[in-house]
């Protein structure tokens, strides 16, 4: 691991730096969460490695695009994006996207395994996939990530849950603003808001129109938002909130660098991409209605209803696709907590989680214009006609009894069950003859997923309210999704395949230290992922090439690893410039890999089909080591700004391990002004810098799939400015 002298020395001179008044306190015990059976929601009492990112967290970078606030502040958790604003997806300690690929044996596309929130609303849909396209990630001013399998809170969830908040009204007060943000490569942003937040109620109403024209060939992207966020109060025991949302996000692609073209600095993309004027099209409708209702002091509920409708079209070197999911559901708990004596608490949380989706996705080939040669391909003849309608339900209970000397036990078990229904709308009826043997392409097939239990147990114990340690164990799953389970070739139905089992044991500590001037946390796991899917390659007749794949399951993913994080206030004062400074770092050691994994491909000189077994070879997509050192400073006379150092060590990206990408470290800055004026104007002028060393580095880094393999990040420094205004009546 490389050694980092500059930020070694700015931690070390802000720790001797002389405070002359009362250190500000970040504690863990300001801080709560989300969903918990434990009365005292704060982090220290939580058994479980969980990380909450702030405003002034998510807005050191650009602040439009989350995965620099996630990769910078949250150890184990990689984000990453396949275009400039679009493709999305969470990586949480090794697991990652579902088992599209064709090569080996993780994917690139549809994020799976994690449940992503927003205000309450589900926004993974009922299969299990989650799509962020749509999200305006510029308006969120809280995220919380559970790492590791959640069922007995959240269902299918075996990589771990994402919290996304957006950002609240001031209380108390009314405002309107007006936000502007400008960057290399024609980067623009403008948002308005109104805000109003009276003693019974709040509302927030916000719009942003967001423009990049790209870095390289065939890049741009554009976005409208709105979204409406409100929070009424009925009475002292009844309260509701709402969120509505619309997006129009339109993302172009030119598609992944092979490693040549990576080496060589060419960016000019994949040709087959640009010719099919690859993109990403997303229009969405979001919407949900949150009531919370408390019986009394020991007993409340909380229950919301979401929906989503969705049009998006989808085109790249294989074609075009136009889909349409429509999904709804609704959540729904109960609070319980009571005294069972003196030194005794049980709390709990029982509830339920269904949500179905109704989509049709059609697909279509793409050839050259006979009017225009040299311009982009256009649709041919559809090719497929697919009606899903997918349901996924989840029960789960979980409880915590508090015991003396401030012991915590904590059990709870989820079960969840999920179908799908696929239809095609392409069925050719004179396969229905009863001439024929069996009918090649039946027009209907459905799978269905059940005994899916996830239990999970952990013990707290706090000391001196300052310090925890917890020790605990849970299981999750992730189902197959509609596209494995039939095989468009042959017509069969491939119904043998199993959900994967992820069952993971963590111990770490959390706590506050040198008078809370210091806080922490540290992890310790082992999380084994079982019955992981895989594709197998089934060669044509002449065994020359591949004729068809279908997913089954292998072997075992078995992921240790150690999490820190670190963040001290080394020095505050009310007089003088200097008003803060906060050092923060954290690093993640990753020693995963595949134990009993086999994989079939066709043989290297294309006359049948190997075997190849990849236990023993690194989990692909996971650095063995990443690195975050930063520190952030304010001064008394509005003045504040950050710097920040991320290391990501070398990855494997086949499953060979043949293949390795090279080790970057990138440093960005940020350096704004920010002052209230005559009690009412609040103006915030900022600029900063992106990869201030010009290193060259991915985005995204596709498994298994050569040889096309790279989605670069701009390799040159680029910068960003804005000013923010506010008027507070």
């Amino acid at each position: 691991m490389k050694k980092y002298p500059l930020f070694a020395v700015l931690i070390f001179a802000a720790n001797f730096l002389i405070a002359q008044d009362t250190i500000q306190v970040i504690n863990l015990n300001e801080i709560e969460i989300t969903a918990t059976s434990i009365q005292n929601k704060t982090m220290l009492n939580q058994p479980v490695s969980i990380v909450k990112l702030n405003p002034l967290e998510l807005k050191r970078g650009v602040g439009l695009y989350l995965d620099d606030a996630i990769n910078a502040n949250v150890p184990g958790v990689f984000m990453q994006r396949r275009t400039v604003s679009a493709g999305q997806s969470f990586n949480i300690r090794g697991y990652g996207n579902g088992a599209r690929g064709t090569n080996g044996v993780n994917s690139n596309f549809d994020g799976q395994g994690s449940k992503v929130y927003l205000n309450n609303i589900l926004i993974t849909d009922a299969e299990g996939i989650t799509l962020m396209d749509d999200i305006d990630f510029g308006s969120i001013g809280n995220v919380e990530i559970v790492k590791g399998p959640a069922g007995s809170l959240y269902g299918l969830a075996i990589a771990g849950v994402v919290n996304l908040g957006t950002l609240k009204p001031e209380k108390g007060k009314t405002s309107i603003g007006q936000e502007a943000m400008f960057g290399s490569y024609g980067l623009s942003r403008f948002t308005t808001h109104v805000a109003i937040s009276g003693e019974k109620s709040s509302v927030m109403l916000n719009y942003g129109k967001q423009n990049y024209d790209g870095f390289a060939v065939h890049t741009a992207s554009r976005k409208d938002f709105v979204n409406f966020l409100g929070d009424f109060r009925l009475s002292e025991k009844q309260a509701i909130s709402t969120y509505l949302g619309y997006s129009n996000s339109y993302d172009e692609r030119n598609g992944e660098l092979t490693i040549d073209q990576y080496s060589k600095f060419d960016y000019s993309g994949n040709p087959n991409y640009i010719a099919n004027n690859a993109h990403t099209n997303v229009i969405s409708f979001r919407g949900g209605l949150s009531h919370v209702y408390k019986f009394n002091e020991n007993f409340s509920n909380t229950t919301a209803l979401f929906g989503s409708a969705i049009s998006s079209n989808v085109s790249s070197a294989g074609g075009w696709t136009d889909k349409l999911p429509v999904n709804y559901g609704l959540r729904s708990t109960f609070d319980v907590k009571f005294d069972i004596n003196e030194n005794m608490k049980l709390s709990g949380i029982t509830g339920t989680e269904t949500q179905q989706q109704n989509a049709q996705t059609l697909g279509y080939p793409m050839l050259k214009d006979s009017f225009n040669l040299t311009g982009y391909n256009i649709l041919g003849t559809i090719r497929s006609n697919q009606y899903t309608i997918s349901q996924t339900t989840s029960l789960f209970t979980e409880w915590t009894l508090a015991l003396p000397n401030d012991i915590s036990l904590t059990a709870g078990i989820g079960s969840s069950t999920m179908g799908i229904e696929l239809n095609d709308r392409l069925y050719n009826a004179a396969n229905n003859n009863p001439s024929k043997n069996a009918r090649l392409t039946p027009p209907q097939y459905s799978a269905n997923y059940e005994g899916m239990v996830s239990p999970h147990v952990a013990v707290n114990k706090v000391f001196d309210k300052k310090i925890s340690v917890y020790a605990s164990y849970s299981k999750g799953y992730k189902a197959p999704v509609s596209g494995y389970f039939f095989i468009p070739v042959t017509g069969q139905l491939n119904t043998n395949l199993k959900a994967e089992v992820g069952n993971q044991y963590e111990i770490g500590t959390k706590g506050s230290l040198l008078n809370d001037k210091l806080t922490f946390q540290v992890a310790l796991f082992n999380a084994i992922f079982s019955n992981k899917m895989t594709v197998v390659a089934v060669p044509n007749a002449a065994n020359t090439a591949t004729s068809y794949t279908y997913v089954a399951n292998g072997g075992t993913q078995n992921n240790k690893g150690a999490e820190v994080l670190v963040k001290y206030t080394a020095y505050q004062s009310s007089e003088g410039f200097l008003r803060e400074i906060k050092p923060f770092a954290n690093l993640a050691y990753s020693d995963f890999q595949y134990e009993d994994f086999k994989f079939q491909q066709l043989s290297s000189d294309r006359k049948g089909v190997a075997e190849t077994d990849f236990s023993g070879k690194k989990v692909v997509g996971v650095p063995p080591v990443t690195a975050n050192f930063g520190v952030d400073f304010t001064t008394n006379a509005g003045l504040y700004g950050n710097v920040n150092f991320m290391h990501r060590d070398a990855m494997y990206f086949t499953s060979d391990n043949f293949n390795q990408t090279a080790a970057y470290d990138v440093v960005n800055a940020k350096l704004g002004f920010q002052k209230t004026l005559a009690d009412h104007w609040g103006i915030d002028v900022y600029a900063g810098g992106i990869n201030l060393t010009g290193t060259q580095y991915y985005q995204m880094v596709f498994s298994n799939q050569l040889p096309d393999a790279y989605l670069p990040a701009p390799n040159k420094a680029n910068f960003f400015g804005g000013v923010n205004l506010k008027y507070v009546f």
